[in-house]
């Protein structure tokens, strides 16, 4: 066999390695009377509640905040997420979490947010903490 059929194997080989890995990441969207069914990790869009309290103490544990989040089928529930409250977040339009449910408390390793902008959208991402 030649030098070139085997390194083109071994190129198809790794590609497809990379795929396989890249599809187990894949969510899918869910509210959380899905995600409660559901035991793989979902994303789930939703909207701040502003009359409940967001908990966040950076004395405490800098990357800790809970709050609570009106799903888009109007269900509120508590989420704890592992990461520091990112600037502007009461002023979220929309957050997409990822994340599953433990109990009543969905809990997100991942955290998108749609902030209203003066001159245009933007977006944050805020990514749990490893190690």
């Amino acid at each position: 066999m030649k030098k070139s059929h085997l390194l083109a194997i071994i190129v198809v080989a790794v590609a497809i390695g990379i795929l396989i890995s890249a599809s187990k990441d894949v969510t899918t969207y869910a509210n959380f009377a899905q995600a409660t069914k559901s035991e793989d990790k979902v994303k789930l869009v939703g909207e701040l509640v502003k009359d409940r309290p967001v908990e966040y103490d950076p004395a405490v544990d800098p990357n800790f905040m809970a709050f609570y989040l009106k799903d888009d089928a109007g269900e509120i529930r508590r989420v704890e997420l592992l990461a520091a409250k990112p600037q502007d977040f009461e002023r979220s339009e929309s957050i997409v979490l990822t994340g599953q449910m433990k109990g009543e408390t969905f809990a997100a390793s991942d955290m998108l947010l749609k902030c209203p902008s003066k001159y245009k959208d933007q977006e944050i991402y805020v990514r749990e903490k490893q190690g």
